[in-house]
């Protein structure tokens, strides 16, 4: 019973985190630092409530059922804040499905290898959620349409963000969400592995 109460929970708790993580496009003035943000909290979410239920049931798919928990969990709480009034454009599409699918083949490929699934199954999903959150962002509705429509107030000078130089690899936000993405998901999926033997 325990075991499942924790499942619900982490679950219910990286919904509460996405959709929050979801609004990086309402902050217009900041979208490439949050999309990189939140893109890795997005990746941890994932990983560790996905690797917990994945080891726990010891059955290649849980990580995907996670993730689509996940998503309707989020398609509801979205759906009453639209009734409110809030935009809904932001972060509807089930991003989290396919990286926790990539989960479940690294752990299926390697015949339910524990190791593997941390190793090959976190650096796959940390690389993949970035991509496909990209792809969710140029999906949604225009970002500066967006923010005229739902204004917020005007950031302070001291925190207008500099625009980053052309070039760096630090104007490119899936490639610096994927690369540390992909370190830290390693842990968090460590972690939730370990979780199934307290």
């Amino acid at each position: 019973c325990t075991h499942y109460l924790f499942i619900v929970v982490v679950a219910v708790n990286s919904t509460l985190l996405t959709i929050n993580a979801g609004d990086y496009i309402f902050y217009t003035d900041w979208a490439w630092t949050s999309f990189v943000v939140f893109s890795i909290s997005q990746t941890l979410m994932l990983t560790v409530g996905a690797c917990y239920y994945l080891t726990f049931t010891g059955v290649p798919g849980t990580a995907t059922y996670y993730a689509l928990i996940m998503t309707v969990y989020t398609w509801i709480a979205k759906g009453a804040w639209f009734a409110l009034g809030y935009p809904y454009d932001f972060i509807v599409t089930p991003v989290w499905l396919p990286s926790a699918m990539l989960l479940d083949l690294a752990y299926w490929a390697t015949k339910k290898n524990k190791h593997s699934l941390i190793l090959f199954g976190g650096v796959l999903v940390g690389m993949s959620l970035p991509l496909f959150n990209m792809v969710n962002l140029i999906t949604v509705a225009d970002p500066l349409e967006t923010a005229f429509k739902y204004p917020r107030p005007t950031l302070p000078p001291y925190t207008t963000p500099i625009e980053p130089q052309e070039g760096k690899f630090y104007n490119s936000p899936v490639a610096l969400g994927a690369g540390a993405g992909a370190v830290l998901a390693c842990t968090f999926a460590a972690l939730g592995c370990k979780l199934t033997t307290w």
